[in-house]
């Protein structure tokens, strides 16, 4: 019996057979669980915290449904994981990494049922990832010389990235104020600098792109509202100085003569403080912490516009934009970089009036608006606009462009077809599962749009045989389509991620044959 109790009491281990079913039937539990979000006819999930407040979330981003599960199986969690990273890394492609590893485990379990060593698998995944990349090297279209074809590239990948996220209806619109706001980044993958602020009310259509920065606050009492040439002075300083403000001093007076004195001194050092911030030749001053109203009303005779509790976010964000820098101190104002815009002014969204800077010093900075019906669909809006956004930016530095709608994953399948009829041994059977796996994909966009699968995929297959072919399952009208006369395109960059993500978290997973769980710590009897 000794022999047995290797492991402390209620530790568990699982070994070999149960310990990869275990992770199998975790993982393509997770992958079904996505698999119904994907494409443009892909269903939304909601989300519902059991916190306080119950907050629903509504959304289509795989990423997003991932990350809000709390899962106890352990190859699960490599799953969330690698939608986390495409997430990170690429933006878009967070359902499709899930699906394809799901449904490589899916058909890896055929195998090992059928006495086929997991490193023969992993063998075979690796050789039929390989050989599915350089496929899609081959095809890959290079539009980076022809600015106008370019530009119509991104508006037709984003409006494919958009197509299967709650802003399908208006995609139209926001592909164009994605394209915009990612052509003013120049080529930088900084998405600080593009500013998305949320105003309910409206509708989706009335989502703007503007060319310079909004803050979200309110210019205060008795200020200019109007100021041309602003020269801008950022600053993380306290302005609240009329009280003493050492903790616990206890300051004693003879009468009531001297309380005054006290008083009078601290206006005094506030007005020297504001004093020295007047004489670096600024009229506009941005606090991100408060300023009392005696020091807002000198700013105020000076005329300078001063604007206190602007969020940090804010703050960096517009001292990127003016092209000035965060000053906590006033002494020199010669090494101080003042921040410089055209015109300050104010501006109404809706019911909010919003302080809105523009032409400022750096041409890439914009802030998208978005409107909406309630705080859910912006959410939701935002994120979507977030996945195009990223994609699009490394769009701009990668500019390899595939066709989309199942065609890269059917160009793949029929490439590893081809190399697992070349590959002798048993490693084959891995290739062929391989692409199987592959097809999944466009099976599942059929799927979701209540299409018949099997029928439209075959087809594609034929089709695929051609050479040349563009063919591409068409949701809308529910048949094969011309990929390239719909203008149905998916940046190069997010395919590879999702192909490599996808097989190297099979693999990981293939390779488990014991999961052992450790015991949860004890809590001692305090008596």
């Amino acid at each position: 019996m000794a022999i047995e109790k290797l492991l402390k009491d209620e530790a568990t281990e699982e070994k070999g057979e149960r310990a990869r079913m275990a992770s199998f039937v975790g993982a393509v539990a997770i992958s079904d669980l996505v698999k119904t979000t994907l494409g443009p006819k892909g269903m939304d999930k909601i989300l519902q915290s059991t916190g306080r407040g119950h907050s629903v979330t509504v959304t289509n981003d795989g990423a997003t449904i991932l990350k809000s599960l709390h899962i106890d199986n352990p190859a699960a969690k490599v799953l969330v994981d690698i939608s986390k990273v495409q997430d990170d890394e690429v933006g878009d492609g967070t359902t499709s990494v899930v699906v394809l590893a799901g449904e490589l485990l899916r058909e890896a379990e055929k195998l090992v049922n059928a006495k086929i060593h997991p490193t023969t698998i992993i063998e075979g995944f690796r050789m039929a990832a390989e050989c599915s990349r350089n496929a899609l090297l081959e095809k890959v279209v290079d539009n980076k010389l022809d600015a106008e074809k370019f530009k119509e590239d991104l508006m037709k990948i984003a409006m494919t990235t958009l197509s299967s996220k709650i802003l399908s209806q208006d995609k139209g619109h926001f592909a164009k104020l994605t394209v915009d706001a990612v052509m003013r980044l120049k080529g930088s993958t900084n998405l600080e600098s593009i500013q998305i602020i949320k105003k309910p009310g409206g509708s989706l259509k009335d989502s703007f792109l503007d060319e310079g920065f909004i803050l979200d606050k309110k210019i205060g009492v008795g200020q200019p509202k109007r100021i041309e040439d602003a020269k801008i002075l950022v600053a993380n300083t306290a302005m609240d100085t009329d009280k003493v403000k050492i903790y616990g001093a206890r300051v004693r007076v003879d009468s009531m003569a001297k309380v005054a004195e006290i008083e009078t001194a601290e206006k005094e050092k506030m007005r020297e403080k504001v004093q020295k911030i007047i004489n670096h030749g600024i009229n506009c001053f941005v606090n991100r912490q408060l300023i009392y109203n005696f020091p807002e009303e000198l700013f105020a005779d000076a005329g300078v516009l001063a604007i206190e509790h602007a969020d940090f976010d804010g703050i960096e964000r517009l001292a990127l934009v003016t092209g000035g820098e965060i000053a906590s101190t006033f002494d020199n104002p010669e090494s101080v970089k003042l921040g410089h815009c055209k015109l300050i002014d104010e501006i109404m969204i809706g019911e909010d009036k919003l302080i809105h800077f523009s032409g400022v010093g750096m041409g890439e900075a914009c802030t998208i608006v978005l409107r909406g019906a309630s705080p859910h669909m912006l959410d939701e809006a935002e994120r979507s606009l977030h996945d195009a956004l990223c994609v699009l930016s490394q769009t701009v530095n990668d500019s390899r462009v595939l066709l989309g709608g199942g065609w890269p994953e059917m160009v793949m399948a029929k490439a590893v077809d081809e190399l697992a009829k070349r590959t002798p041994g048993k490693k084959s059977h891995a290739i062929e599962a391989f692409s199987r796996a592959l097809v999944a994909i466009p099976t599942t966009i059929a799927d979701n749009a209540g299409l018949d699968s099997a029928e439209l995929v075959a087809q594609l297959r034929a089709e695929h045989h051609k050479e040349e072919s563009r063919a591409g399952i068409d949701v809308i009208s529910g048949s094969v389509g011309d990929m390239g006369e719909l203008g149905i395109s998916e940046a190069f960059k997010v395919k590879q991620a999702v192909l490599l993500s996808a097989t190297e978290a099979a693999e990981m997973i293939l390779r488990v044959d014991e999961i052992i769980t450790c015991a949860p710590r004890r809590r001692e009897e305090r008596m």
